[in-house]
Formats: C-alpha cells, sequence, structure tokens
C-alpha cells in the first residue's frame, strides 16, 4: 500500500480522530487522487509556520497538524528551559475560517507541554501580535492567519522573543522536534477551561491595545499638518478583518475626525463575500470603498487585509476626479521621503540612520537615503529579515532604524513592532495626506514631484500560479533549469538571452554566487545574503538599475517575476518595462510549460 494511503487509513478510521475529519475523508474515498493531494506529504513548515488550504489531511491546516507544529515548538520552548516555560507564548488571531479553533487548540498543546499561553480574547492583527511578545516579555508567539491568500486557506505563523518572525535557524530546530514526533496520536491538547484551570492559560485584551496605541501616538510625523486638516476626510476598509478597531482607534486619537468605514466590509467575515481575494494590493479590493469615496467626497482612502499587515490607498486625482490606487513601491517611496524629510528639516534624523528594503522592491530608495545621508541596507523578501536587521543594527548596534518597506504592501516604523504593521502605515499615510493638503497637494502630485526629483521608475510582478503536487514540481523544475543556465551562459548569451534586452549579471542565491558576464567567461563572486531560492537578474538600463527578479512564493502555490525599469521620464521607463516583461514572461513560461 502507498504510504499515503495508510496515512488516509489512519486518519479516516482511528477513533483519535473527530466526526467531521472522518466524514470529510470518508467522502472522498472513491477519489484516488484527492486522497493522494491530501496525503502525499506533510504540510511543509517553513521560516514563518504554516499555510495550506484548510481540510483534513497531513497536506492541509486543519486542528491536527495545529497541533503538531505546536508540539514542536513547545518542546523548542521547553529546551530553552524553565524560564522560557513561564515567559511563554502569545497566541492571536484573525478572521478566518476556523481561526479561533486553531488558535485555542495551539493553547492547549502548548499547556498540555507545562508552557504557559497569553491568548487574545478577541481577533487581532500581526502587528498587536508582535508589540504582545516583545511588550510581555514573551518567548515565542503565533499568529493563526493566512494574511490575504483566498478564503480557503489558513496558516500557522510563529514569532521569536524579538517580536519578528521565526528566525530560519529557529525554524530549523522546530522542524527537527515535528520530525520526531513519530504518532501523531500522542499530542492531547488540553481545553482552555482545563488550561485556564491548571493555571497555564489567561486572555489578554484591552489593556494591550491601549499600550499599543499609545506607543503608536510617538511616531506621528508634522503634527501640526494634522492638527490643520483633521477634517480631511478619509475612507477606510478593514475587507472583513483585524484591522477595524486598532486603525480606527489611532485615526481617532491622533486627531483625525472625518473617518467613513466602509459598511459590507466593516465586520470581520472568513468568506470575504465582498472580493475575489482579500488583498489591498488589488485595487478591486478597494471598490466598495471608492464607491463611498465618491459619495463622501473623500480624499484618501485606504484598505487593510485580513491580518492588517498590509495596506493599499487610493487617492483622488485632483484633475480627472477619478481615484487611483498606488503600488506598493509607490507608497513605500512615499513614506520614506516623508519620515526622512521631516526628520532631516526638523533637526530630529540622528547620525548613523538606515531604513530597510528587499531586494524586489523599488531601487529609487536608494537615491532617496542618498539624499539624507542615510543608509540603505537590502535583504531577501520576507519582513523577518528586515525585523532581523533592526535587531542588529539598531537594537544591539549603534545605529538607528527610520523605516522599511517591502514593495508588497507591508511598511514598519518605530522599533515596538518587528513585522508588517498596516496600523501604523494607515497613520502615517493619513499624516502624509494632511501634510501635502497642507502644502496645496495630492499624494499623486507629490508621487510626481518625487518622480521629477529622484527619477522615474516603472514596477511590477506576474504571479503564476500553479497548485497541487504538480504545480510544485513545475515551480521545481523551472526555477532549476533556469538556475542551470544561469551557471552555464557566456558573454556574448548573456547579451540576448531576454530578446533585445541582455544581462550583466545574475545573482543565485541558493548558491550564493553572482555570475558576472562581462569577460568570456563568468566571472563567480560570493553572495553575502542568506541562501534563498531567488533568481536576480542585473540587466542594467537608462540609469544602470533596471534588475528581474524570479523566486517562489514562500507562502502561496505561485512562481513570482518582479521587474523594475528606472530611467530620466516615465515614457522611457514604461516603454523599457513592456519589452522586457514580454521576453522574460515568454521564457519563464517556456520552463513551467506553459502556453
Amino acid at each position: 500500500m502507498e504510504q499515503y494511503m495508510k496515512h488516509y487509513e489512519l486518519w479516516s478510521g482511528d477513533p483519535y480522530f473527530d466526526e467531521l475529519t472522518r466524514a470529510e475523508l470518508l467522502a472522498i474515498r472513491s477519489n484516488p487522487g484527492e486522497i493522494e493531494e491530501r496525503f502525499y506529504r506533510e504540510l511543509e513548515f517553513g521560516t514563518g509556520g504554516l499555510r495550506g488550504i484548510i481540510g483534513a489531511g497531513t497536506n492541509r491546516i486543519n486542528r491536527y497538524t495545529v497541533a503538531k507544529a505546536t508540539a514542536a515548538l513547545a518542546r523548542y520552548v521547553r529546551s530553552a528551559g524553565p524560564d522560557a516555560m513561564q515567559r511563554g507564548v502569545v497566541i492571536s488571531y484573525d478572521s478566518r475560517h476556523r481561526s479561533t479553533e486553531f488558535a485555542e487548540v495551539a493553547a492547549g498543546t502548548l499547556a498540555s507541554e507545562g508552557v504557559s499561553v497569553l491568548l487574545f480574547d478577541l481577533l487581532r492583527p500581526v502587528p498587536l501580535l508582535s508589540f504582545a511578545v516583545r511588550h510581555y516579555g514573551a518567548y515565542a508567539g503565533i499568529m493563526i492567519t493566512a494574511s490575504h491568500n483566498p478564503p480557503k486557506y489558513n496558516g500557522y505563523k510563529v514569532y521569536g522573543e524579538d517580536g519578528g518572525q521565526m528566525t530560519p535557524e529557529a525554524a530549523d530546530e522546530i522542524i527537527n522536534q515535528m520530525n520526531n514526533i513519530c504518532d501523531i496520536r500522542t499530542i492531547r491538547p488540553l481545553s482552555v477551561e482545563e488550561a485556564q484551570a491548571a493555571g497555564k492559560l489567561r486572555y489578554i485584551g484591552e489593556e494591550l491595545d491601549e499600550a499599543y496605541t499609545e506607543m503608536l501616538t510617538e511616531l506621528v510625523i508634522d503634527r501640526p499638518s494634522i492638527e490643520k486638516h483633521r477634517n480631511m476626510s478619509i475612507v477606510y476598509t478593514p475587507i472583513h478583518g483585524s484591522g477595524n478597531l486598532p486603525v480606527r482607534r489611532i485615526l481617532s486619537r491622533v486627531g483625525f475626525s472625518n473617518v467613513h468605514v466602509v459598511p459590507e466590509q466593516e465586520l470581520p467575515d472568513g468568506n470575504f463575500p465582498t472580493v475575489n481575494v482579500p488583498n489591498p494590493e488589488d485595487p478591486n479590493a478597494l471598490k466598495l470603498a471608492v464607491q463611498l469615496a465618491v459619495r463622501v467626497e473623500a480624499d484618501l482612502v485606504i484598505g487593510t487585509d485580513p491580518d492588517c499587515d498590509r495596506v493599499g490607498i487610493s487617492v483622488r486625482d485632483k484633475g480627472t476626479g477619478e481615484y487611483r490606487s498606488l503600488t506598493g513601491n509607490q507608497i513605500g517611496l512615499l513614506l520614506l521621503d516623508y519620515i526622512l524629510g521631516y526628520k532631516k528639516e526638523s533637526g530630529t534624523l540622528p547620525e548613523r540612520s538606515f531604513a530597510v528594503t528587499s531586494i524586489v522592491s523599488s531601487r529609487l530608495a536608494g537615491a532617496i537615503c542618498a539624499h539624507y545621508g542615510v543608509e540603505l541596507q537590502e535583504t531577501l523578501t520576507g519582513f523577518k529579515f528586515i525585523g532581523e536587521r533592526i535587531r542588529i543594527d539598531d537594537e544591539e548596534g549603534d545605529k538607528h532604524f527610520q523605516f522599511g518597506f517591502e514593495e508588497s504592501f507591508g511598511y514598519l516604523s518605530g522599533l515596538s513592532v518587528r513585522d508588517k504593521d498596516a496600523v501604523v502605515a494607515v497613520m502615517l499615510i493619513a499624516g502624509m495626506a494632511a501634510q501635502s493638503m497642507e502644502r496645496g497637494q495630492t499624494l499623486i502630485e507629490r508621487l510626481e514631484d518625487l518622480f521629477e526629483r529622484f527619477g522615474f521608475g516603472a514596477e511590477e510582478s506576474v504571479s503564476y500560479t500553479l497548485e497541487g503536487k504538480e504545480g510544485t514540481e513545475k515551480i521545481k523544475a523551472a526555477m532549476e533549469s533556469l538556475r542551470e543556465e544561469a551557471r552555464l551562459l557566456d558573454a556574448e548569451s548573456a547579451r540576448s538571452i531576454f530578446g533585445d534586452y541582455g544581462v550583466h549579471a545574475i545573482r543565485d542565491y541558493q548558491r550564493s554566487r553572482r555570475y558576472e558576464y562581462d569577460a568570456d567567461a563568468p566571472i563567480e563572486t560570493d553572495i553575502e545574503l542568506p541562501e534563498s531560492d531567488v533568481l536576480y537578474y542585473e540587466m542594467g538600463g537608462e540609469k544602470g538599475l533596471d534588475w528581474v527578479c524570479v523566486r517562489p512564493s514562500g507562502t502561496e502555490p505561485k512562481l513570482k517575476v518582479y521587474f523594475g525599469v528606472y530611467a530620466d521620464t516615465r515614457t522611457a521607463a514604461e516603454d523599457t518595462l513592456r519589452g522586457i516583461k514580454r521576453c522574460v514572461t515568454r521564457r519563464v513560461s517556456e520552463r513551467l510549460g506553459i502556453d
């Protein structure tokens, strides 16, 4: 019997598993393909934790896979000693299906292993979980969320004692602990009532909300402009997620008094019935918010995703009266310039300040930081790496963190949170809009001014969604093919690798090698960043900054391709981007076997 069938027989027949699980599995007993898909592997625990489709099976997220991951985390905490066990683990969750159940299973599993638990009394977003870990001095944190994925997904993110996502080294230790759990039936979570009675669980809530809100008020930029334009009309949507209360609370606390919340999207709902995907990166997710903005003549539209770590905006164009969505890079560049510019002008920008972006974010960040005399650091994709830089260079070093962002609509200011924080981002965006209003500008005009000062950037990304076992294998094969090609290229073939758009170097982060093709044979040098399944193509261009990056998503069944093109004019940048995109996507599609 195939191994996956043995797992299926266990899960569908053993009394350890509940009736709903058995019924779900018995309903597919005549579908061997579906059985294999659910049981051919364990749901992979990456550096961020688990993420998968909700359902029964080892390759699904459910109360049993959550319990197994949590048992491994508990043993990791126990290995650090009694103090770590007493400091315990904070658990939060968002509005997704079964998030409350999974949070309680995690709490009961930790308690059964003797680890103390702080469990939020209601759903809370990612930034509050990160803040709580640091605020209470906990040893770790768990966030039950699948971020902006479709409704059929949920996930399990693990945080370290610094409030940042678990490091790769710590994740490896947890994975080792998971591998040592040979029989899932040995895991026996307590109920939350039993955990409370044993003195291992307590609930947290309003006192933490207040501490977090007070911390955010210390990060306000340009209070006078906010005071003058406190009646600026803002439309906000939490897109059925966890941002509703904390976002409204901070906007009110800093002074904004004219905030309209989209009623159809205000309350938590794991079905996300008003959107295709609850992702503010997609302008369609803000459609209802824009409709409300037209009715109330709002100056600014803001939306956050279910776990409130990403934020998207739409701004009214003064010339056309239409609302225009900004990209994640555009928002990040505007906030970077806003924070550094105000602090420089007010004399509050410390020496040895630094900002952090990822390698797939806008290269214009370097020009902005250079203008203000601030160091820019680049990391691999993933906010855990930005949090790591904050810890090393600010908390443990002598530098001063100012701002971090990723092109995927994630932003962070301050030191008290170590992951993307859409709540502080909303506060800063609203303040920036107020300052722009004081200057007689819209945010669109402010963006155009930024491009005039630092050059135009045309940036975009393309995703190939390939679900299931076959999709995973196709993505892996495509990356291996492109990686081997990079190793074997010579100078002549590199110049025509993407039609008229050649490359002069490729960085292979998995092999930690950079191949430069200006000579007859590639010149190889080391890459200092950690190993990762990423290929980065340096393409030069008008300003010598153009690039393409290919990487599998760490959280979704996707292969992602990123583009960045920079020029003195918008037309030149956009024309070049179209040409590069056409050539690169054709080549990647061929490697994936897609017509």
